[in-house]
C-alpha cells in the first residue's frame, strides 16, 4: 500500500472515537446554557436528559453523574480563558495586560453562570471547583507577571501583590456581570489603572520588580 492510499485509510476505532468526543461536546453545550438559566439544585438529571432530549444514561455514559456533569461544563468553560491569558507573547506588555484582562471581562459576561461557580467556590464546599478556579489565578497571574516582567516566576511579595489584585478584580467583575452600569471598555480600563497602583506598590516594597512603563504613566 503506497502513502496516498495509507492516508486514506481510517484506523478501527477512530470514527467511532471522533463521533464520541462530538457527542460529549455537544453535551456540554448544552449543559453550559441548562446552568446558566438554572441552578445545579434545581436541575435534577431527568431535567438535564428531558431538555436535552437524550437519555439519561448517555449523560451517565459520558460523565458518570450530575457533579460530574456540572465539573465538566466548568472545565470546558474556563480552557478557553486559561488558554486566551497564556497567549499573545508577541505583544508588548501593556498590550498583552490589556488583552489578558479583556478576554477576562469578555469570559464572565458570556459565561455567568461558569464564572459565578468558580468564583463562589462551586456548590457548598466543592475542592474541585476550588482547583479549577486556583488554576484560572495561577494562568491569571502567570500572564500578567509575564507582561510586567517578563517572566512569571516572580518573589513571593510580588505574587501576594498581584494575587490580592486579582481577587479584588474578581468581586468587581462578579457585581459587573449582575449590573453591567458600565461598559465593558470602561471597566477593562478601571481594572488596567488598578493594576498600575499595584505594580507601583510591589516596587516601593521590592525595588527588585520595577513598575514598567506603562504603569509610571498612571501616575
Amino acid at each position: 500500500m503506497n502513502n496516498s492510499q495509507q492516508r486514506g485509510v481510517v484506523r478501527p476505532g477512530t470514527r467511532g472515537t471522533d463521533r464520541s468526543a462530538a457527542r460529549r461536546a455537544e453535551l456540554i453545550a448544552i449543559g453550559r446554557k441548562l446552568f446558566a438559566d438554572t441552578s445545579y439544585d434545581a436541575l435534577s438529571m431527568d431535567d438535564i436528559a428531558r431538555q436535552a432530549h437524550v437519555a439519561k444514561g448517555l449523560i451517565y455514559y459520558y460523565f458518570k453523574s450530575k457533579r460530574g456533569y456540572y465539573l465538566a461544563i466548568i472545565e470546558d468553560s474556563v480552557t478557553g480563558l486559561v488558554t486566551r491569558a497564556a497567549e499573545g507573547l508577541e505583544l508588548p506588555p501593556d498590550q498583552r495586560v490589556h488583552r489578558t484582562i479583556d478576554g477576562y471581562l469578555r469570559y464572565a459576561e458570556h459565561n455567568q453562570a461558569a464564572y459565578r461557580a468558580i468564583i463562589s467556590g462551586g456548590v457548598g464546599f466543592d475542592a474541585e471547583v476550588h482547583a479549577i478556579r486556583d488554576g484560572v489565578r495561577q494562568a491569571m497571574v502567570d500572564a500578567i507577571a509575564e507582561g510586567a516582567y517578563g517572566r512569571h516566576e516572580i518573589a513571593p511579595l510580588a505574587r501576594m501583590g498581584l494575587l490580592g489584585w486579582l481577587c479584588s478584580v474578581e468581586g468587581a467583575t462578579l457585581d459587573w456581570t449582575g449590573r453591567p452600569e458600565l461598559p465593558r471598555d470602561l471597566m477593562r480600563e478601571l481594572l488596567v489603572k488598578m493594576l498600575g497602583g499595584t505594580l507601583r506598590a510591589i516596587e516601593e516594597l521590592d525595588p527588585a520588580y520595577p513598575a514598567p512603563p506603562a504603569a509610571r504613566r498612571d501616575t
